[in-house]
């Protein structure tokens, strides 16, 4: 992907749609310079850029020289082989990994604390693939090389390990696919960062199980009553004029008592 759009684009417009598209995602952003001089994630990137332009050349030490230099600097550690394509956005930035093999398509926003890791020593592709448009919360560990389709949403602190299909969101521990109730504002350039509107399955779930535990309690109390009342039933028929049964005839119950020899 860098590949044909480096062959298209200039990396200095590539830079300058980098820097532009912060006004895009950033609200706080307030000027061209603010950005340039304080916003790590695009410090990160362009550093990435020129790094990737060595690395396709084989420069490889003086590639990972400056991807080294550029995580001290900015606490983003993105191997300099990465494949990132246009308007690429990192907020905040702190303890974003991307490995070796990962894809990055266009208009892709990742906040603080994302892994975009491996899971195999093997040398080939080994690291996520993300298409035009994606999301990731802060804190998600994407994993493997899995492919999260267009407009992906990764709710923060997920785990993806399998393949997401465009316009999907995912959120917990692995990630599951679940649905939006609510839309959100829209962001004017056709960007959805509302990943805050993301349910919670988890807790949704604990809740359907606090109401069926309290259910079952109160039909087991129901059923304990039930079970009480008859056997009190059960013990009168089986009695023979006992004290209990007649209590309201307390001198003809002990003068039977006399009679059997047990007063």
């Amino acid at each position: 992907m860098t590949d044909k759009v480096n062959n298209s684009i200039s990396l200095f417009s590539l830079l300058k749609e980098d820097v532009y598209c912060v006004f895009q995602r950033d609200p706080a952003a307030r000027n061209i310079f603010e950005v340039l001089l304080t916003y790590p994630g695009v410090h990160a990137l362009i550093n990435q850029r020129i790094a990737n332009y060595l690395w396709l050349k084989k420069w490889h030490f003086m590639a990972r020289t400056i991807a080294y230099v550029s995580r001290l600097l900015t606490n983003i550690d993105i191997h300099p082989g990465a494949t990132i394509g246009r308007r690429f956005f990192i907020d905040h930035g702190a303890g974003v990994v991307i490995g070796e093999t990962a894809d990055i398509g266009n208009d892709v926003t990742l906040y603080h604390g994302v892994t975009l890791g491996g899971t195999s020593w093997s040398k080939g592709k080994r690291h996520p693939t993300l298409k035009d448009g994606v999301m990731v919360g802060a804190g998600a560990k994407i994993l493997g090389p899995i492919t999260l389709g267009e407009k992906v949403r990764i709710g923060a602190n997920s785990v993806v390990i399998n393949d997401i299909e465009a316009d999907r969101t995912v959120v917990g521990v692995p990630g599951k696919e679940v649905r939006i109730s609510e839309a959100g504002e829209v962001n004017p350039y056709g960007i959805d960062l509302n990943h805050h509107l993301i349910p919670d399955p988890i807790g949704k779930a604990i809740t359907c199980l606090v109401s069926r535990i309290e259910e079952l309690e109160l039909q087991l109390v129901h059923v304990s009553n039930i079970a009480h009342e008859t056997a009190s039933i059960h013990e009168c028929d089986e009695c023979e004029a006992s004290i209990v049964c007649e209590p309201d005839e307390p001198e003809q119950n002990i003068n039977m008592m006399k009679a059997s020899g047990d007063y």
